[in-house]
Order: structure tokens, then sequence, then C-alpha cells
């Protein structure tokens, strides 16, 4: 005999409006009648609905697991979340139910509704292949039926070559399955203990309220002995038909949304339904664990915009009209091999015995071998390769193998630290990866089927100096995932096409008029990718490449007189430490004539700095491009225009580069967009060479395209009469007082006068929209409090509520150079009140 469900008690659970329950009786397979108990939005009146979100949940949790999507929900969208049967308020049942049944269930639940809708699914976790099993027969029934699908933390497969989830290894022992699941609430209450943040008392209780009792919870411990790791196992063929029915979702729109730190649902999981279904758009919110809607409070606003754009066109890149073309960005290195054969086309710059120079007929021979090699070990176009390789002659070959057979490359910047690298390198799911001996651990925490190769290994990939076929490649396909310094957040994978790619160098050759004969001095890693695709030869100086203060002005001068080098890209902080070391320096007789050009970006340059830089090498033009990992150059400015600004209203980034647009989104209105001079806002812009989006971040991407094929940079900043940008530093840094907004860097730049202060950071305490403006300086001069005080305030601008002196400032991790303003305003607030 069947369990009567319940009264609930919904005055005690909180986020649940009690109009939402509702009951309905079904007739199962077995033509018994059956109690489902249900929350529905529109539980008072349906007329309204246009589109039905249906919500199934996993174990142990229950309809309560939707709350907040149902209250979010506009009127005219109706959300209806069941509690499946012997789970939440349902009928408790006699016998344990099998995948196919629970398939059944909800197929003949969903029926019972009469919904005359289209439908989207959502559902987590072993929700996931019940769900899935219904809307493939939905689909089978009518294509039209289902408008969309969304996946929580789910899975319909279990790859054969890693194991299931220690955690549900574990409660499936035949010793603990019991004790764990149906005689005690360790299970239920252990669910909740996942999240990554923790849940209030009152969420946790409601979560654990239908399972008070042994007997009402059978079905949690049944859930739990139903999933399939065994082949002989009564629903692995069930499980099997679903993800082999997953095709029949290509033409269906589908959302992956994903907490990356869930130890039973991980990345391995998400990989999975990433391959299986390759049109999918694909957000992971960082930080959140197996309850990933408890742990994002965002992930329910972004699946009604997500929904909201159902039947609209979802342009998710900035495809420009040329990303059907075929793309080979190995064709300038066979030119140059072919031209220059003895010539140098890279210098590892060492002590002497310690250097290694390689030419373009033997970079050439090397990416040749390496591309035959990797597709001879599996590597496919399409397939992402991870890079955890120094810049050098390995990883120049090997990233233009990669793209010689159409492959994705993964980088990630040492930078980062090895937890930062772990983390992004995890995001990016790569196919396989290659890297140095000390990458051992990386590799191993990824887990990843492919290849996984250290570099005194590479020989086994040599396919013999055979030139590779077939080397152009669709300009839309993945050519590169890039990371964001993580400076203003988690760093973000981003996006580049093959076709981006090449844009990008067409506006280095235009703005820099690169030729054959240049030779860049790289202390900024990138360019030493970029080398082979313009065709000109690249010189790494001795330093530690993952730390650009590292440079010293020795090293730097006898790179560029061994090479005579031409260009050289060097960071802020790079260039902070050259002219640090150059006063300790005797080669300043080392002849450096050859450098025309001196290019610094990503990170403010003060002005100080470049003029000292022009000091020692006279003959360079110095210039500071402005972009950032996105899009770079944006911007481009001589030291000659900084000099002769004279606003001090921000930093001057100079006139768009050739091909590039500039916007501001006002901050009285950032929904509109203004060209005009003096608007302060964000910074928008838009060129072909732009990033072609976030890497697994739909809604990163989505929010960072306000406006169609311009990106938001997350700068603030003004265009003066003469159409060039100042930058006044971060959205995410602005001061939000009562009278207005104050941006950073003016406050900043008009401190950084007064004698004896060497570096400021303006900074917001106190609640948005009611923040007071604090002066953090560090001082190399003796002031007084109140003398210090009373110079900040005379020269700020704006009004200062405190002054604070500290020994330093603390810095982002990868151009050191840019301040972490998050921090010093903790620090700042911490000081004030007293706690520090």
């Amino acid at each position: 005999m069947a369990h009567s469900p319940t009264t609930i008690p919904f005055e005690d659970l909180p986020g649940v409006d009690p109009a939402w329950s509702r009951f309905i009786h079904v007739e199962d397979a077995d033509g018994i009648r059956r109690s489902f108990h249900f929350l529905d939005s529109m539980a008072s009146g349906t007329e309204a609905a246009r589109l039905t979100i249906v919500c199934v949940h996993g174990n142990p949790t229950w309809s309560y697991l939707w709350r907040n999507l149902l209250a979010l929900a506009p009127s005219d969208i109706r959300v209806i979340a069941l509690d499946q049967l012997g789970m939440g308020y349902s009928e408790r049942l006699e016998h344990p139910r099998i995948l196919a049944q629970r398939i059944d269930d909800l197929t003949r639940f969903v029926g019972a509704l009469n919904i005359d809708t289209p439908i989207v699914s959502i559902a987590h976790d072993w929700g996931g292949p019940i769900s899935l099993g219904w809307v493939e027969n939905e689909i089978r029934c009518d294509p039209n039926r289902i408008e969309g699908v969304i996946l929580l933390n789910t899975a319909v497969h279990q790859p054969e070559a890693f194991k299931g989830p220690g955690i549900i290894r574990l409660a499936r022992a035949r010793a603990l399955l019991s004790p764990v699941t149906e005689k005690t609430n360790i299970f239920v209450r252990g669910t909740t203990a996942l999240s990554f943040k923790r849940i209030p008392k009152g969420v946790q209780k409601a979560f654990a309220a239908p399972y008070s009792l042994s007997s009402r919870r059978a079905s949690v411990q049944d859930f739990v002995a139903d999933i399939p790791f065994e082949p002989d196992h009564p629903s692995r063929s069930s499980l099997d038909a679903v993800a082999q029915g997953i095709e029949l979702l290509l033409n269906t729109p589908v959302l992956l949304c994903w907490g990356p730190k869930d130890p039973v649902f991980s990345d391995l999981y998400l990989r999975d339904l990433i391959e299986r279904l390759p049109h999918a758009q694909v957000h992971r919110y960082e930080g959140a664990s197996h309850l990933v809607s408890e742990d994002a409070p965002d992930l329910f606003p972004d699946v009604l915009s997500w929904v909201a754009d159902l039947g609209r066109e979802q342009k998710l890149n900035n495809v420009n009209l040329n990303d059907s073309q075929l793309v080979d960005l190995s064709a300038q290195m066979r030119v140059s091999a072919s031209k220059f054969p003895g010539k140098a086309a890279l210098v590892v710059q060492g002590k002497s015995s310690d250097s290694i120079t390689v030419t373009w007929s033997t970079l050439n021979v090397r990416t040749a071998e390496f591309s035959a090699g990797l597709a001879a070990a599996g590597v496919k176009s399409g397939d992402r390769i991870a890079l955890l390789i120094p810049p050098g002659p390995e990883l120049i070959a090997l990233i233009y193998a990669a793209w010689n057979i159409g492959a994705c490359i993964v980088l990630a910047d040492s930078g980062l630290g090895l937890r930062g690298m772990i983390r992004a390198l995890k995001g990016a799911h790569p196919d396989h990866i290659i890297g140095i001996p000390k990458s051992l651990p990386i590799m191993r925490a990824l887990q990843i089927p492919g290849i996984r190769l250290t570099t005194s290994k590479l020989s086994t990939i040599r396919g013999g100096a055979v030139p590779y076929k077939d080397t152009a490649h669709s300009g839309d396909s993945l050519g590169a995932v890039v990371f964001t310094s993580g400076s203003t957040g988690p760093a973000k994978g981003v996006r580049y096409t093959r076709s981006k790619i090449h844009e990008t160098v067409k506006v280095l050759t235009r703005q820099y008029n690169l030729t054959e004969n240049d030779v860049i001095v790289a202390a900024f890693a990138p360019w030493v990718v970029f080398g082979p695709a313009l065709g000109i030869a690249s010189v790494l100086p001795e330093m530690d490449s993952s730390v650009p203060s590292s440079l010293t002005y020795d090293h730097l001068v006898q790179a560029v007189n061994r090479a005579r080098g031409t260009l050289l890209w060097a960071s802020p902080a790079a260039l902070t430490n050259v002219v640090r070391t150059a006063s300790k320096s005797d080669m300043h007789n080392v002849d450096v004539s050859s450098l025309r050009l001196v290019l610094s970006a990503g990170a403010p340059v003060p002005r100080s700095l470049l003029l000292q830089v022009a000091e020692l090498f006279p003959t360079a033009s110095i210039r500071t491009p402005y972009g950032m990992t996105e899009a770079l150059p944006l911007t481009d400015i001589s030291l000659d225009e900084i000099m002769s600004s004279e606003s001090d209203h921000g930093v001057p980034v100079g006139m768009p580069v050739s091909g590039v647009e500039i916007g501001i989104a006002p901050l009285s209105d950032p929904t509109e967009f203004s060209s005009q001079p003096d608007v302060v806002g964000e910074i928008v812009v838009r060129a072909l060479h732009m990033r072609s989006g976030y890497d697994h971040l739909h809604f990163t991407t989505k929010s960072a395209d306000l406006f169609p094929e311009w990106h938001r940079t997350g700068d603030v900043g003004h265009l003066d009469s003469d159409g060039s940008l100042w930058v006044e530093g971060r959205i995410s840094h602005l001061v939000r007082t009562s009278i207005g907004v104050v941006t950073p860097v003016p406050v900043e730049q008009r401190v950084e006068i007064i004698d004896g202060v060497s570096q400021a950071a303006c900074v917001g305490v106190g609640p948005d929209g009611a923040q007071v403006v604090v002066v953090v300086v560090v001082c190399e001069k003796n002031w007084s409090e109140l003398e210090l005080h009373d110079a900040v305030r005379n020269v700020a601008g704006v009004p200062v509520a405190a002054v604070l002196v500290t020994k330093s400032l603390p810095m982002d991790i990868r151009h050191n150079a840019k301040l972490n303003r998050e921090k010093i305003s903790q620090w700042a607030s911490k000081k004030l009140s007293g706690a520090q």
C-alpha cells in the first residue's frame, strides 16, 4: 500500500510561496494512480503563459531546488517543478524505481498537465538523464515541442578510463548504502554540505524537510542504487539509450550550466556533454559546487535571459565575413624558410654557452615533424592542446604544428600560479597536454584522456621531415584559448578563431611597419608566438618569462646588441627593473642603436618611466599601445604625444589604430552609446582582430557584448575633442559616493605629484552609493600626518575622507604593475575600523 503524501508546512520553508503547491494524480505504467506533488508558478491560472519550463531535480533534492526560478519567472513564463515519485512530497513507493520507469513517470506527469505551450526542460544531477529520456521521446513525437534544454551538473555516461565519483561509489557500497541513505540522513544532509558557500540553516532544513523519517528516505537509497556503473546493471541499457539519443538534440538549443567544484559531477562529465552536444552554450560558474544554483546567485537570472532569447538570433562571437575563408597561419614561416633558410628565426638568450639559435629552415622542419607526429598520435582537427612550455623553440614549433593540423592551442600563463593554472586549464577542457616535467602535477590534476607528454619525450611524436599537408583551415575554427591576467577576478579563457589571429598579425604589421628585416626582442612572451606568422625573427632575452621584473638592463642590451634588435616589447614591470639596474651597469657603451621602437603595454606606464627608457635607448621611438587579452593593439600613443598632453583626467592612450572603433557607454546610462568628447563611461571597442568570445562562459560573453559586435572592456575613460582615448580606471574600481562617481586614476595622478609620494591608490570604503574616498600612499618623505592629509586633499580634486600610508601597494600577479584596488580597499576598511 502506497504512503499518502503529507501536508506541507510551507510557512516554514524559506523562498516558497504556498500558492505554488499542487498535487496531481497520474496513472503509471502498471495502471496504479500515483500522487505527484509539484510547484507551479502559475497555479492560479496559465492563460498568459507563452512558454513552460519543466524542472527535474536529482537525488536527494526535490522541487525546492527550483524555488528561486519560480520566484524570478516573468508573467508570461510558467515554471513547473515536480517531486519525483518517492521524493519530496510526492507519493512514497512500495518498490524501487529504475531509470526507465522514472522516464516514463515524467512523460506521464507532463502529459497529464496538458501543457499547450512550447517547453524548455531544466534538470540537475540524476534528473538529467531522466529529463533527457523524456525530452528525446518528445522530440521523436514532435520536433517542435521542445524549445530548449538546460542541464546543471549531470551526466549521461561514465567514461571508461575513469572510475565513478568517489562519494557515490562509497555510498553505493553494500555495507554503507542503507545506513547513509535510508537509515540516517547523512546522504541528505551531505548534499547541502557539498555547497561551496555555506547554505543558510533554514534552507538546509528545507532541503531535508521531506526526508525527516527513514520511511520517507527509501527512494533516496533507491536512486543511489540505480546508478549504473556496472555493465549488467538494470538501468545500464536505459542510460546508454539516453546517451545515444542525445543526438536528437543537435537541432535544439542547449545550455550547460556548471559548478566546477562539484566532487560528484566534475568537469569530466561536462567535457563529455560538450563532445556530445558541440552546439551547446556553456557557462561555468567559478567557485560553484554540486548545488550550482545555490552557489551561483546569477544562475537563474541567466537561465531566464537565455530562455528569453530563444527564437532570436543568439550571436555569441564577433565573426567577420572572412571567417569562412581558409587561413594558413604557417604560410609566412614557410616563406621565410625558403628565402632565408640559414637566417636566425628565434634566439633564446642565455649565458654565452646556453644561448640557442634556431634558423628559419630548422624551425620549419621541426614544425613539420611535430605536425605529422601529432596527427599520428591521434590529435585531430578541432582538438585542444594545452601547452605548458616556456617560450622557446619547442613551444613555437608545437604551436604552429597544432595550427597546421587544425588544432587549438591552450596557453595558461605560469604567472597565474599553480592553482590558477589548474583552474584555468580545467575550464578549457584540453584534449591533450604537453608540458615540461615540472607540469606533471597539472597533467595529473586535469585527468584528460588524450596525449599527456613531457618535453623530455617529444621525440616520440616527431613524424619525420615530410611537410604536413592541408595546413590551411577554416577561419572560423578555434585557433587559441589564452587567459586574462586574473587581476580583476578569476582568469578567463579568451577564444580566438584562426581569422582573428590572422587579423592580429595584419594589424601589428600595418601599425608598426614591420618588415622581414625587423628583429623583435620579446620580453613579453606573446610576441614570440607571433614572430613566425609575422615573418620576423624573435629574440628572448635572459629572464624568467613568468616574472617580468626579472629582466635586467645588462641582459636586455646584450640581446639587443647580439641580435641587432629593432623592436623591443616589454611590460612596465620589466622596464622598471631595466631602469633600476641600469644605474649599476657597466654596459652603457654597448651599441643599441639598431633599436628603432620600444613598445610597452599590459598596464599603465608612468611618464617618468618612459622618459627614463628614452634616455637608455635614444634611437628608439617609445610607444605604449592600449589593449588587453581580448584585443591588442586598440590604440597607440608615442612618448612625445604623452608629454604634450596636459590634462590630469586620466592616462592618455592615443588614437585608435587602423580598423579599430572606440566608443563610450556613459556611466549615467550604460545602455547608450556615445562618441562625443568628454563623456565619461565604459570604453567599448570594435575590431576585426577582437576576441571571438570567452571560453565556456556564455553569459560573460553575452554581458561583454552589450552592443552587437562591440566589446565592453571593463575600463572607464573618455574621448577628447581630437578623438584620442583617455583611461581613468576600471569599472570595478569606481568609487560610488553619495554625490557622484569618482574615477580613481585622475585622483592618483594628482596625488603622485606631491613631493615624496611615489605611488598612490584611490579606493572607496563603505556601502555602494555611499562610499567615501580614501587615498592610500607610499611616501618616501617624512611628512607629518596632518601635512600629508592637507597636501593630498589640496590636489585630489574630490573630497577625501582619509589618507593612509603604507610601505607598498599590492599589484597583480602577471604584470606586477596593476594596482589591486580591491585588496587595498579591504585593507583600508580594516585600518579605518581599527581591525588592523
